[in-house]
């Protein structure tokens, strides 16, 4: 079943806080508060119809990175790869949302949301497409038209997440309630408004 908390144990947290040089405990919060804002900047994309399709498209250059049970490798996550994922999915925005998510509480501050980003943005990717494929369709079949068909429910699946464990509507509405100055939910807020 797709859901936040699967997405999450997909997450080599001990190999990102390694990689980065600080703590599991930073690198847990800061996860917690990037992956459901780039979800939602996923999302948005999703619900035009060129940026569902290509979404779709990038699914397919992704999915060998979760393969069976456990965490991802993080020595396989291509940054650069996601850097341009970021790029994409958050624009002009991008500085914003990065400095949005650093200011968030214990997060680490911009520098770490700033280098941890490329390396989910194709955590992401990978779990969206197992879950696309999983389904026992092809990614590039998926539906474009403007409600995102496949890729849009797979994404408001995680969004909505499950009240039983908080999912990433809770875990979203948590990293926003952290953020004081509100720019993250701003930031969002215009992605889903279609202010790009």
């Amino acid at each position: 079943m797709t859901s936040f908390d699967d997405l999450l144990s997909q997450v080599p947290i001990a190999q990102i806080a390694a990689k980065l040089g600080v703590d599991e405990k930073t690198a847990t919060t800061a996860v917690q508060a990037a992956l459901p804002t780039l979800l939602g900047g996923l999302q948005a994309n999703a619900t035009k119809p060129e940026g569902a399709a290509g979404l779709v498209g990038a699914l397919d250059n992704h999915g060998d990175l979760v393969e069976g049970e456990g965490q991802v490798d993080i020595d396989k996550v291509d940054v650069a790869d996601g850097s341009k994922i970021v790029e994409n999915v958050f624009g002009t925005e991008k500085n914003t949302v990065i400095s949005a998510l650093g200011a968030t509480e214990g997060t680490g501050g911009n520098d770490l949301i700033a280098k941890l980003m490329p390396i989910l943005a194709p955590i992401v990717l990978a779990y969206l497409a197992k879950q696309m494929t999983g389904g026992g369709g092809n990614a590039t079949q998926a539906p474009t038209q403007s409600s995102g068909g496949g890729i849009g429910d797979v994404l408001g699946g995680l969004l909505n997440g499950s009240g039983k464990s908080g999912g990433i509507g809770g875990a979203i509405g948590e990293a926003l309630a952290k953020n004081a100055g509100g720019a993250l939910g701003n930031v969002l807020g215009g992605l889903f408004g279609g202010k790009r």
